[in-house]
């Protein structure tokens, strides 16, 4: 080496060392959110499978393709009853399906029947001591595993405790694994 060649590679090592540390963090600003995206896009396509998100609204009597099915309201009715407490009611809520894909198991995995209200409270089945479905209606799980087959209709429905001030805006919905984020939401039958 001479005494000119090493002058000159002080002063291009510090330019070169600054083009690299510019290379990398423009490398990191692009794979950062990527990376952020890779990983986390399993998680929030399981969250929205697992949640009822989006809503389709139906009209009273009208029946809906859902999982493979047809779904109607049939009834929604409720007053005191069992051993309920102060200030509680209790529903019960009914659907008509007419099966069309029977393959239950797998379109109606994840069955989901719930009320809204306006305010966007909802409500689960529970089992209230003395209230009982009616003859003929099965839950979810037991229509899932009823055997039915293309054509046939059945009836589903389920009670549930709702707090007195809801009881004029509640509506019935159904969630199915095979259509989250989407569910149905039913108008309530006229008086």
């Amino acid at each position: 080496m001479t005494a000119a060649s090493t002058a000159a590679e002080p002063a291009t090592a510090p330019r070169a060392e600054k083009t690299w540390r510019r290379r990398g963090l423009l490398a990191l600003a692009v794979l950062l959110p990527l990376t952020l995206a890779e990983t986390s896009y399993d998680s929030v396509r399981e969250w929205l499978r697992g949640e009822d998100l989006v809503t389709r609204d139906v009209a009273f009597g009208q029946s809906v393709p859902f999982g493979g099915s047809g779904w109607k309201l049939a009834d929604l009715r409720g007053g005191k009853a069992g051993r309920l407490p102060e200030g509680a009611f209790a529903v019960i809520a009914t659907f008509t399906v007419t099966i069309g894909d029977p393959d239950l198991q797998k379109q109606w995995l994840g069955c989901k029947l719930m009320l809204t209200d306006a305010t966007g409270r909802r409500w689960l089945p529970d089992f209230i001591s003395g209230v009982g479905l009616p003859d003929g209606v099965m839950n979810c799980a037991s229509a899932i595993f009823s055997g039915a087959k293309p054509g046939d209709t059945v009836t589903v429905g389920d009670t549930f405790i709702v707090p007195q001030d809801a009881v004029k805006t509640i509506r019935p919905a159904v969630g199915l694994g095979s259509e989250r984020p989407w569910y149905l939401r039913f108008e309530r039958p006229p008086k």
